[in-house]
């Protein structure tokens, strides 16, 4: 049993999406591949060969990975978020301590996050370091770039 994983029924429906066309189409590319290149002759001094077949190893790794990750996800009812507390998929408003500059940042899963549009993952420093959080607390987090403190402005869904 792997890692239960949460996820909004979007990000869930992505990931089967791609799931399905590596099992089907990335499946059948990398076939056509390896049998192009083993017509080409000696299999012992043909690279376009061993890349096939690394790129298969990589497709495969990538699909039961996915596999894993679609068996043990469960899809987040966004009613049932309570906001008293910063959770997974409430919006987070904080403030950096020592500049004063304020973001605004949706907790997501790890597959979900996008930084650019304000998702960040649960498992983030920041992510998990404002989790659980609320109003007016202030978060001390270990960041890459040294100690940071963000003070909980609003949470919001």
């Amino acid at each position: 049993m792997g890692n239960i994983s949460y996820y909004t029924a979007d990000g869930l429906q992505r990931l089967q999406k791609e799931l399905s066309e590596l099992q089907t189409k990335g499946r059948h590319d990398i076939a056509r591949q390896i049998a192009e290149a083993r017509d080409k002759g000696d299999l012992s001094e043909n690279a376009e060969y061993d890349a096939a077949k690394d790129a298969q190893g990589l497709l495969e790794l990538r699909i039961s990975k996915l596999e894993e990750v679609v068996g043990n996800a469960r899809i987040l009812d966004e009613t049932k978020i309570d906001i008293s507390q910063v959770s997974i998929l409430s919006k987070a408003k904080i403030r950096n301590t020592k500049n004063n500059m304020i973001v605004t940042y949706t907790i997501v899963s790890e597959e979900e996050a996008d930084l650019k549009t304000g998702k960040i993952s649960v498992k983030s420093p920041i992510g998990s370091g404002i989790l659980g959080k609320k109003i007016g607390d202030i978060a001390t987090i270990n960041a890459p770039a040294g100690i940071m403190e963000f003070e909980i402005l609003d949470i919001s869904l």
